[in-house]
């Protein structure tokens, strides 16, 4: 989680999940930074195995880089990823409020496409593994496009899918609070 302290490295993760393999020189004129930034910036991400180097096109001294797995997954337990974690939401978070303010803009087709949904709903620690893996094999084939396992179809734009599933707290894991309808007629009857 060390290689995701400096808030360029998301920047450059997420350019590079949406325009694939680039160059640093590419990154920055993108990302409005330097190529020396850049640079310094993907090779620490590489150290850490977030990206790699892209075989390049016809210049040899062109040194493209592309991101190593297109699904992002964070969460460990630790300290660090938790930190990062929470990084990682608060831009997502400003992502989905960008999208609130600036749909009004979009094509009529994509303000209806958008979508923004929850469910709160009992199930077991098994079942909500098996939900996240059900996700994933859902977003696979759209991910293979950003691989180059799969073209993109004509119209195709970067759509961000964000899936989080939360356990809430239990009963009992915190203290029972007064619940004004637990019990209420039977309280009744017994005071008549």
């Amino acid at each position: 989680m060390r290689a995701m302290a400096h808030p360029l490295r998301l920047d450059l993760l997420d350019l590079l999940s949406r325009v694939g393999p680039a160059t640093a020189a590419s990154c920055a004129r993108h990302l409005g930074t330097s190529q020396a930034s850049c640079s310094f910036h993907l090779r620490q991400l590489a150290k850490y195995g977030f990206v790699a180097e892209a075989p390049s096109s016809t210049d040899q001294r062109e040194r493209p880089w592309k991101i190593v797995d297109v699904e992002q997954q964070f969460s460990s337990g630790s300290p660090a990823a938790a930190e990062f974690e929470r990084v990682f939401i608060e831009r997502e978070a400003v992502r989905m409020l960008e999208w609130i303010e600036g749909r009004k803009h979009a094509p009529e087709e994509w303000r209806k496409a958008g979508f923004s949904t929850t469910v709160t709903a009992p199930m077991t620690a098994e079942e909500l593994d098996e939900l996240g893996d059900a996700f994933r094999k859902l977003l696979e084939p759209y991910a293979d496009r950003i691989a180059g396992r799969a073209p993109a179809p004509e119209g195709a734009r970067f759509v961000r899918i964000l899936t989080n599933g939360s356990p809430l707290p239990s009963t009992a894991d915190t203290p029972e609070k007064d619940d004004p309808g637990k019990d209420g007629p039977e309280k009744d009857a017994e005071t008549e």
